[in-house]
């Protein structure tokens, strides 16, 4: 269990979705990245092989991902169980929080995936408890313009995660967050409903 003298782990996640319903799009990518001591220690990022062949891919537009991309790439429960594997220890962490935990817990249920994700720990939740009176715009590439930072591809699962990683430690900083205890504010409850991804 992690303590005050412990060093905080988090996973960081991201996912690419064929569209925002839980209960009947599908993950299209998964991207993590590990953070400890406010340092990326390791990342990784996989597609997901669609149930079937001429299922739709979604907003292409937006999140970029072609058929011949998902070729050869796993399936959702391999998939999964690797994120399972990977985050181990780690505290889940997302940019709204409910939105990828609910997808990941979904899908976790139906494939019957060994993946169980706790306390979400939600980076838009912390970058709005800064801005009380919501005067400014707490989307992800909103967030790293204002820190003076890039995300590479936008949409793309591992750079958006990478990204969330780069402002986790900052937004941790601004609320003066040093140990576990100090995080359940920020937590998003797992029984709520997933909103849809606001960025």
């Amino acid at each position: 269990m992690t303590g005050p003298t412990t060093p905080l782990r988090f996973g960081v996640v991201d996912l690419e979705t064929t569209g925002l319903r839980i209960d009947r799009h599908r993950i299209l990518q998964l991207g993590l990245v590990i953070v400890e001591h406010g340092r990326v220690i390791d990342q990784w990022s996989t597609y997901v092989k669609l149930r079937r062949p001429w299922q739709r891919l979604g907003p292409r537009h937006v999140h970029g991902i072609r058929r011949r991309d998902l070729r050869g790439a796993p399936r959702l429960v391999e998939a999964l169980d690797e994120l399972a594997d990977r985050l181990d220890g780690a505290i889940f962490t997302a940019h709204n929080a409910a939105f990828d935990g609910g997808f990941l817990e979904t899908a976790a249920r139906a494939e019957g995936s060994r993946l169980r994700i706790g306390p979400r720990l939600c980076t838009l939740r912390l970058s709005r408890r800064l801005d009380p009176d919501r005067l400014l715009s707490h989307r992800l590439g909103d967030l790293c313009d204002r820190y003076g930072l890039t995300i590479e591809r936008p949409h793309d699962a591992l750079s958006d995660a990478l990204a969330t990683a780069e402002v986790l430690p900052r937004l941790l900083d601004a609320h003066g967050i040093t140990c576990a205890e100090q995080l359940a504010p920020f937590y998003d409850r797992t029984d709520a409903p997933a909103p849809s991804p606001r960025r």
